[in-house]
This record gives C-alpha cells, sequence and structure tokens, in this order.
C-alpha cells in the first residue's frame, strides 16, 4: 500500500468514526441518566452491546469511503462522497434528537430519512466499489433495526 493510500484510509476511518465520537457526546451523559427511566421494551438489546455493534459499523463505513474516495475522480465518486457527507451527518443529528433532546419523535422521523440516505448511499457506491456497497449493508440493517427500537421507544413513552 502506497504512503497516500494508507493516509486516505486512515482519514477515512477517523472521518467515520469521528461521527460515533460525536453522537457520544450526546448519548453518554443520556445513558448514564434519564435514559434509564424511560419505558423500553422487553426485547432491547444490553447496553453494552451498542458500542461495540456502532464501532465495527462505523469501521466498515471507513473502508467503504476509501474504497470509494480512492477510485479515480469522477461524477460518480463525487455524488457518492457526498451523499456518504450527508448521512453521516445525519447519523450524528439522530443522537442529538434522540439522546440530546430526549425527542423520540424527532428522533424517528428523522432516522427515517437517515435510512432513505444509508440506501441511497449504498446503492451510489455500488456504481463505484461493489465491495464498498456492501460494506454499508449491516449499517442499514442496524438502522432499520434502530429505527424499529426508536418507534417502539417513542410509543412506549
Amino acid at each position: 500500500m502506497k504512503t497516500n493510500d494508507l493516509w486516505r484510509l486512515l482519514l477515512s476511518l477517523v472521518i467515520s468514526l469521528s461521527a460515533g465520537f460525536l453522537g457520544a457526546l450526546f448519548t453518554t451523559p443520556a445513558v448514564q441518566s434519564w435514559y434509564l427511566t424511560i419505558n423500553k421494551p422487553v426485547w432491547i438489546p444490553p447496553s453494552w452491546l451498542f458500542g461495540p455493534v456502532w464501532t465495527s459499523l462505523f469501521i466498515m463505513m471507513g473502508v467503504a469511503l476509501y474504497l470509494v474516495w480512492s477510485t479515480k475522480m469522477s461524477n460518480k465518486v463525487r455524488v457518492s462522497l457526498k451523499l456518504f457527507a450527508a448521512q453521516l451527518v445525519l447519523n450524528v443529528l439522530w443522537s442529538v434528537f434522540f439522546f440530546g433532546l430526549g425527542n423520540f419523535w424527532l428522533a424517528f422521523g428523522e432516522i427515517l430519512v437517515l435510512w432513505v440516505f444509508i440506501l441511497v448511499t449504498i446503492v451510489s457506491f455500488g456504481k463505484v466499489s461493489k465491495m464498498a456497497s456492501w460494506l454499508m449493508v449491516p449499517y442499514l440493517l442496524w438502522v432499520t433495526f434502530a429505527s424499529y427500537l426508536n418507534f417502539t421507544i417513542a410509543s412506549l413513552n
């Protein structure tokens, strides 16, 4: 791997993981306080599971970003990078709405928009790199589950 490729990979991982870090700034205080007192479904995964799952997803997203970014620059690549950036911002915003503001219904509406942006990003990535596209699928599946969980929590509270 060339030095430029290594730096691009590291930067891609940092960009992706930074979204997780920003989201955690809103999530961590809430999980240790008011989140403990709200009604949650019995089928909710244990709290300790969310950190490793999200970290793994952000790493896969970072590798996907790298694969697209490493491709010869074209309109398809530019569109893909913009879509990736948009869904990453939406990812952080969900944490702001759900954990930062405690507004479950606003967060639910926002996560539906996030889901669409992830799907569109997957399709766009597929036009540039099939592997990058597939690396984003677990993220879409997890956000699908998170959407249902968000809806259930909003309904219970």
